[in-house]
């Protein structure tokens, strides 16, 4: 414990490290009133940085409210352990991954115990160890028995540098400025193909095409090609419509992450399309305006599309172009004219047939018609390609459409169609709909299936075997998991040149075949590990339906946005695939999703690149606890400055010495006076705003609370010897109101009060008195303090031997309630002054027209009484700052009081 004097987190942070070992302080057994808080574990990169500080902070502070509040708080922490870093890791370390991971792990537990998070880690899970991943590979027998796993062959993303696959996600700009990454997949390094980047394929309306542009390796900034492998998907576009259904359902989750997994999935309502080719058969597009459809010049079809395939074997110059584009991520508005013609359904023109890299094969029907005059992507094509422009649709009120230079691409009147000539855009598509045999209604979705493959060594295997006679065939339940081997050090895929792994016999043969030699995408361990947490130690199956149950969902979920389109999306349909699985009974896993904003140091995120990053124990654990979760609110980014952290030190200091100073106090009062029932009630207040907060996330107003109920305790003790019962329930108060925030502090100050057991164990302050109007109590003493030291200064005043308030005569809180209850259409001032508590005369007349006149902007006010009483019991606050006798009374008759309103009483300074 802290000896006496300066409070340092560092000296006392072992002994209760070992108290709440000693007690199993966090961990949870049975539940009657479950609460499931969880932050997103992190990869195990190696040290704990800005990022884990500021997302875990918030989980455990609130995780100990609730605790205190009297919930069954279930807080655990896990390690997102397999991926391609660890194995980068290990070649640069001469080692092996397994072994990195493991030494990483050990650090961020002992870091993450000096912060003084307060984990149940009975329960913790590691992603790389073979009795979690065992279920990984359950699950995927369990999706492929339910038609959702395909094995297909699919043009890729891929670095040669890593020698492995990459999802779009992982394609990028070079940007050595993005920071370190703060949880689940150590962010950017998103292993996914859940959905696309891109519209291309899905003609007219839609966005630039995101593969348009020379992308890099996320890890090595490698120029990424493109090749065409046999992968294995999760078809999670089967539940594209669901996933965006259910996103209405998700109040507690945050609007910007709602509305960034609707645009990824991309659901677009259009229409079908039949082109006839001549001697090729017929190609469907989808379109969104085939109300442009007459403005079609050309059809492009992606070079992965089989009437690319078809050309391409007759035509050299087309097989060339169609290679190129398929080993190249950044086509651009490359292309390739074909001999090839297609028929307008409507018009009925032959079109010419190009095969253009910017038409995605997977996207749309991997066809478009190509309409330069009112889609961006065509026009920029037509313009590379020197392709005429055809305008069918121009603006309804005869303004600039931009053209040629620019697509126009509003809606507007049609033209140059035919019989189509004079409709609206709207009404035209329906039209179109009506008349043409070649056009159906259709839906598509930009969202694509789920890639799950991964040429590397560090990740979970998948439980296939692949037999000539047999093709693929799923490794046995009985014969799970399929363990990695040792690990050899190797380009290219690892496990392929490990022999005593690839080779084995066929579960339904028994003839030579072998192993699959993929692994699975690291978000697949990820997508249900909330689950784990319920049942870790089971050992017949991945969780406990029963026990999921009762926690389902979690309660409360903490991470960066970054993840909104690849983790967020995943658990949401993974949870969903187990629902018709009927292995859990919710369709949403998560009930809150609090996204926390980044810590900044000079105006950018924190980098090891940029060589910006602060040290998380660098100031002490638990002044940078507190100030990460008083800088700002948790969503919300803020800037590391020393001054700022500064006062966060200051803080418990003050706090601490506030008990210290009152344990070893001379005397007290038992006597009650009306000052000590300010305090008393202040405290209450406190614990109303306090809670509040809590509630909400809004831990920096809660500090804020504390910080102010600190220092009037402060100002109580220095005013008058303090009350006992008032002065310590007050710092009891304190003490409970920032142990969630600093825990070594808390436990502190609670064994320095002989508080009962542990601080996390104890119960969360509870007002004593009715606190409904608190605001509205703080307000009218803040404004009177105001409204005081402004006239000492407006009339230079520096010494005063009285201040008199005087507080409105009953009648105008009366008629103020009136004028704030009256609806807006009643006629204001004759309803006041029919009132039988307002007088009549000059007076009532005059206040109900002002009244009148503020009626929009008239606030909530305490009644005569309660307003009398509260400035009397607070008049010592001016009596210590001005050092002047104040005297409190009621406004009665014509005594100069004229100037007293309700919320606003007069004041005299003599």
């Amino acid at each position: 414990m802290a000896r006496r004097g300066t409070y340092a987190s560092q000296a006392v942070k072992e002994y209760w490290q070992y108290v709440w070992d000693r007690e199993d302080a966090y961990e949870l057994a049975d539940a009657e009133n479950p609460t499931y808080v969880l932050g997103m574990f992190p990869y195990t990169s190696g040290t704990l940085h800005m990022g884990h500080v500021r997302n875990y902070a918030i989980t455990d502070a609130y995780a100990r409210y609730r605790r205190m509040c009297g919930d069954d708080v279930l807080h655990p922490m896990g390690w997102d352990a397999f991926g391609l870093p660890a194995e980068n890791a290990a070649y640069e370390r001469y080692t092996d991954p397994e072994s990195w991971t493991e030494a990483c792990i050990a650090q961020m537990r002992e870091d993450m115990a000096d912060m003084g998070f307060g984990y149940d880690w009975s329960r913790e899970i590691t992603t790389c160890r073979p009795d979690y991943y065992r279920w990984n590979q359950w699950f995927f027998r369990e999706f492929h028995e339910a038609g959702l796993v395909e094995y297909k062959a699919a043009e890729v993303n891929w670095c040669p540098d890593c020698e492995t696959v990459l999802a779009d996600a992982q394609v990028q700009e070079p940007d050595p400025g993005t920071g370190d990454g703060d949880g689940i997949g150590e962010a950017p390094a998103a292993d996914t193909d859940a959905g696309p980047d891109t519209d291309a394929g899905v003609d007219a309306d839609v966005g630039p095409d995101a593969h348009d542009h020379a992308g890099v390796c996320w890890r090595c900034e490698t120029p990424v090609g493109r090749r065409e492998l046999d992968q294995w998907f999760f078809t999670i576009t089967d539940y594209a419509e669901e996933l965006l259904a259910g996103l209405d359902d998700l109040d507690g989750w945050p609007d910007s992450v709602r509305e960034i997994q609707r645009n990824w999935i991309g659901r677009r309502e259009g229409a079908r399309v039949t082109f006839e080719v001549e001697g090729h058969g017929d190609v469907d597009v989808f379109t969104t305006r085939l109300d442009t459809i007459c403005g079609a010049t050309y059809l492009a079809v992606s070079p992965g599309h089989d009437l690319a395939a078809a050309l391409a074997a007759k035509d050299e110059s087309v097989a060339r172009y169609v290679d190129a584009a398929r080993a190249s991520a950044h086509g651009g508005m490359s292309g390739v004219e074909t001999d090839a013609t297609a028929v307008n359904p409507v018009t009925g023109e032959e079109l010419p047939v190009y095969v253009a890299a910017y038409v995605l094969e997977d996207v749309g029907t991997g066809a478009v018609m190509g309409v330069p005059a009112h889609n961006e992507r065509d026009h920029s094509f037509a313009m590379e390609q020197d392709l005429p422009l055809r305008q069918v649709v121009e603006p309804v009120d005869g303004s600039a459409d931009g053209l040629p230079g620019e697509p126009y691409t509003d809606a507007g009147m049609l033209v140059d169609s035919g019989d189509y000539d004079g409709l609206a855009s709207s009404a035209a598509r329906e039209r179109l709909l009506s008349d043409l045999a070649a056009a159906e209604p259709d839906v598509t979705y930009r969202l694509r299936d789920w890639l799950i493959s991964r040429q590397r060594y560090w990740g979970t295997p998948i439980p296939v075997v692949h037999c000539e006679e047999c093709g693929p065939v799923l490794v046995p339940e009985a014969d799970l998991p399929v363990e990695l081997p040792e690990f050899v050090q190797t380009t290219g895929n690892p496990l392929e040149d490990i022999d005593s792994f690839v080779e084995t016999e066929c579960p339904e043969c028994g003839r030579p075949a072998e192993r699959e030699t993929d692994t699975m995408d690291t978000f697949v361990d990820s997508s249900w590990y909330f689950l784990r947490y319920l049942s870790p130690d089971l050992d017949t199956a991945p969780f406990d339906q029963e026990v999921a149950g009762e926690w389902l969902p979690v309660d409360v979920y903490v991470g960066g946005e970054e993840h909104a389109v690849l983790h967020l999306l995943y658990i949401r349909f993974f949870t969903r695939a187990l629902a018709d699985l009927g292995l859990v009974d919710v369709q949403e896993p998560v009930e809150r999703l609090v996204n926390q904003g980044t810590v900044l140091y000079d105006g950018t995120k924190m980098s090891k690149s940029k060589g910006n990053v602060v040290n998380p124990h660098e100031y002490g654990a638990e002044t940078t606890r507190l100030f990460v979760l008083s800088a700002a609110h948790p969503e919300r980014d803020f800037e590391w400055t020393a001054r700022a952290v500064s006062s966060s030190y200051d803080l418990q200091q003050t706090l601490h010495g506030l008990v210290e100073s009152f344990v070893e106090r001379a005397g007290v009062r038992e006597e009650r006076e009306p000052h000590d029932e300010y305090v008393a009630r202040e405290i209450d207040r406190t614990i109303a705003a306090a809670t509040a907060d809590y509630e909400r996330f809004r831990f920096h107003q809660a500090v804020t609370e504390i910080r102010q109920l600190a220092a009037l305790l402060g100002q109580y003790r220095d005013y008058d010897t303090p009350h006992e019962a008032v002065y310590r329930r007050g710092l009891g108060t304190l003490t409970r109101l920032v142990a969630p925030l600093t825990p070594y502090l808390g436990e502190e100050m609670w064994n320095l009060l002989r508080g009962e057991g542990l601080v996390a164990h104890a119960d969360w302050p509870t007002p004593e008195r009715d606190v409904a109007d608190y605001d509205v109590e703080r307000r009218l003493v803040r404004t009177l303090r105001e409204d005081v030291r402004d006239i000492f200064d407006v009339a230079n005043i520096e010494n005063a031997d009285e201040i008199e308030i005087t507080v409105a005569p009953d009648w105008m809180y009366r008629a103020h309630e009136v004028a704030r209850s009256a609806d807006e259409g009643d006629a204001l001032v004759g309803q006041i002054l029919e009132d039988d508590a307002v007088p009549a005369g000059e007076d009532a007349q005059a206040y109900a027209e002002e009244l009148l006149e503020r009626r929009q902007e008239l606030e909530r006010m305490l009644d005569a009484d309660a307003e009398y009483g509260l400035l009397d019991r607070a008049a010592w606050l001016l009596s210590d700052e001005f050092d002047a006798a104040v005297t409190v009374r009621r406004a009665d008759g014509d005594d100069g009081a004229e100037k007293a309103r309700p919320g606003k009483p007069a004041v005299h300074i003599r």
